[in-house]
């Protein structure tokens, strides 16, 4: 408070100094490791909820496992295990010892003399309605079984494990490949299965959010003699792995692969079918893996146990990584390039680090970007301004596409032999096309449509994968699921999309995937180049299953047509037998005929001619006029039947030396 008409500021001291104000804590400058940063934001990697993360940590070390195994040219074999962990024994892995409640008031699943008044009411009152109406003789529900009254604190745990035969992990590198966010094999403009490149990184994050265990890695590359076993967790803060176990162990059995063993949080319960469905998807997509899935409870009743056996032994080459497109790089990259690049001119640096560039291409380039711009110049001297020129010239100048050799799609054999392997449809078409490109990025689309089967449900099936990984949420929005319900008419290919089982596959493979929203879990349908070929895919099935559909159609009218003509031969014979067998007792009615008549007429009277033989001959003719029927009718809608050749596979167990040879339809095996 001022008195006196004193104008001294509230800053100043007693002696008359200016005291400098401090700067709130909230303004001072903070930083987030990217560990940090993806414990705050785990649904970005799919870690919404507890049941999720279950889902996309059984999702994310399996496909580790399959790229480990691919990366080899090894058949992959890959045991996944949910173990149920219930709340006693989480406790002593932990070094908790149960506590029992003393103030039951406490906790959140307390249920007040009042609530459980009320509920034991209700419970009453449906009992006295379900007497009632069973005295009426009305259908009495049974009782559904009372909710356990859950708190919020109680969490269900679950151990999960993933083993494999692939490649396994150098013994030194395993801390960083799973104590380091954003650390790992797989950067690099190529086809990858990752969406975040995080793998198991990941589930140790939610690991030590959810649980405070470790990550528990076995590990042994082919050749060695020991197996490498680490255990660790990560400091989140500082982004660095935390190991309590990094040790050699003997090989006895020359094994080779990784073992993964994490225990988290989850909601299996609620999660079971869409693991189930991720499973099947990816036996689907992958023929050529052996799956064996398992969930252990202490309840036997719960326990789940699924073999997805493997049905061929062809594999899909491994996907080499390619250089950018010019079209698709923007300036921070062509910086990273240039800081990044063994070339010394800007010449060499246009030829070798970019695809669809040769000399004289880049030279005319370089004569297109003005006089401060040479063939020799050292491409490390580039100006901030010269980058922007060169960006701005690669966005409008014209370049030839890339192809497509980068990408390793499932394949039409694959993709067939999966369909029928997991659905037994009654008929299935696959179509695989050629190379196409969006914003400078190549991709492949690949389709299978199927047509019955088992365990599937009436109308459109839609299985959707990227990568060669399977799609299980955020269906709606999907280019594919949009293009199937909205932009193919069903009916114009004798296909009933609300009434028959439709299976629906669309495979894309490519050096990026354009996923939208934040899990990446859909396909956006704003690039229309992929919505053509998509469209497109599905048509191309379509078509080949039409003619089946109509020969399977003109079977069925075949066979119906024979039942009504058949149907009528008893009585026509009868009617026949009784004109003719009249005729011939009668002798004046016999001389009005000659010839065959006459003929006829004493075959009858002498009994050559029975009932049996007219059935005979009428059956006869009715086959005949059916397949004349038949043959005029195929003959005109231009359906005709395609020569048969029997196809031989030889069992997987026999060891041969062959080669084999890939096609876009098939897959020629020479044996030597």
């Amino acid at each position: 408070m001022q008195t006196g008409g004193s104008c001294e500021s509230p800053t100043e001291t007693k002696k008359g100094k200016t005291k400098t104000p401090r700067k709130p804590k909230d303004n001072l400058l903070k930083q987030k490791s990217p560990a940090e940063f993806f414990a705050e934001n785990k649904n970005i990697a799919g870690f919404d909820n507890p049941g999720k993360c279950l889902y996309t940590t059984v999702r994310e070390l399996v496909e580790n496992a399959l790229d480990s195994a691919e990366s080899i040219s090894e058949l992959p074999v890959v045991e996944i295990m949910i173990e149920e962990i219930g709340k006693s024994k989480f406790n002593s892995m932990i070094g908790l010892v149960d506590h029992e409640r003393v103030d039951e008031e406490l906790y959140d699943d307390y249920e007040t003399a009042k609530a459980r008044e009320k509920r034991l009411a209700k419970e009453a009152r449906n009992q006295e309605i379900q007497a009632k109406n069973a005295a009426l003789g009305k259908k009495v529900k049974e009782p559904a079984a009372p909710k356990a009254i859950r708190g919020r604190g109680e969490a269900s745990f679950y151990r999960v494990t993933c083993k494999d035969n692939g490649k396994g992990m150098p013994h030194d590198d395993i801390p960083n490949m799973f104590g380091r966010v954003l650390s790992g094999t797989k950067y690099g403009l190529k086809q990858t299965r990752g969406k975040f490149g995080l793998g198991a990184k990941m589930a140790l994050i939610w690991s030590k959010m959810s649980t405070g265990l470790p990550i528990e890695i076995s590990s042994s590359m082919k050749g060695q003699n020991y197996i490498t076993f680490c255990r660790l967790d990560i400091d989140i803060h500082r982004n660095i792995p935390h190991i309590h176990l990094h040790e050699k162990r003997h090989n006895k059995e020359r094994w080779h692969g990784a073992e993964i063993q994490v225990v988290i949080e989850g909601n299996w319960t609620t999660y079971r079918s869409k693991i189930l469905h991720y499973m099947r998807q990816m036996a689907v997509i992958t023929p050529y893996a052996q799956f064996l899935f398992k969930f252990v409870s202490d309840a036997p009743d719960k326990n789940v146990t699924i073999r997805f056996a493997r049905r061929t032994d062809i594999m899909p080459p491994v996907p080499p990584e390619t250089k950018y497109h010019p079209s698709a790089v923007d300036l921070l990259l062509i910086k990273r390039l240039i800081a990044e690049t063994s070339k010394q001119n800007l010449l060499q640096f246009l030829q070798h680090e970019f695809v669809n560039i040769g000399k004289s291409y880049a030279e005319r380039l370089i004569g297109e970007m003005g006089p401060e711009f040479s063939p020799k110049m050292a491409v490390k001297s580039l100006t901030s301004q010269q980058i922007v020129r060169i960006h701005q010239l690669f966005r409008q100048a014209k370049f030839d596409d890339p192809s497509g050799d980068c990408l390793s799609p499932a394949g039409e054999y694959n993709l067939r032999l999966g369909i029928i392997k997991e659905l037994h449809p009654d008929i299935v078409a696959t179509y695989s096309g050629s190379a196409q490109v969006f914003e400078g990025h190549p991709f492949i689309v690949e389709a299978g449509v199927s047509v019955g089967g088992k365990d599937v449900k009436q109308g459109l099936n839609i299985f959707r994968f990227a990568n060669r990984i399977p799609l299980l949420f955020e269906q709606g929005a999907d280019v594919v699921t949009r293009t199937a319900l909205k932009r193919i008419n069903w009916n114009s290919y004798k296909i009933n999309q609300t009434q028959d089982k439709v299976g629906v596959f669309v495979s894309i493979v490519s050096t990026k995937v354009p996923f939208k929203g934040t899990g990446k879990e859909y396909i956006g349908d704003d690039i229309s180049e992929i919505a053509s070929a998509v469209k497109t895919s599905i048509q191309q099935c379509c078509i080949q299953l039409k003619s089946k559909i109509v020969k399977k159609i003109q079977a069925r009218e075949q066979q119906e047509r024979k039942r009504n003509l058949s149907k009528y031969i008893p009585d026509a014979t009868n009617a026949v037998y009784d004109v003719l067998r009249e005729m011939s007792s009668h002798a004046s009615k016999r001389r009005r005929f000659e010839g065959g008549d006459a003929e006829l007429l004493k075959k009858v009277s002498t009994h050559l001619i029975t009932k049996d033989t007219l059935r005979e001959k009428l059956a006869q003719h009715v086959e005949q006029v059916d397949y004349e029927m038949a043959l005029e009718y195929a003959t005109q809608s231009g359906v005709r039947e395609e020569p048969r050749e029997n196809i031989y596979i030889p069992a997987l167990g026999v060891e041969n030396k062959f080669i084999d040879l890939h096609g876009l339809n098939f897959v020629f095996r020479l044996f030597l």
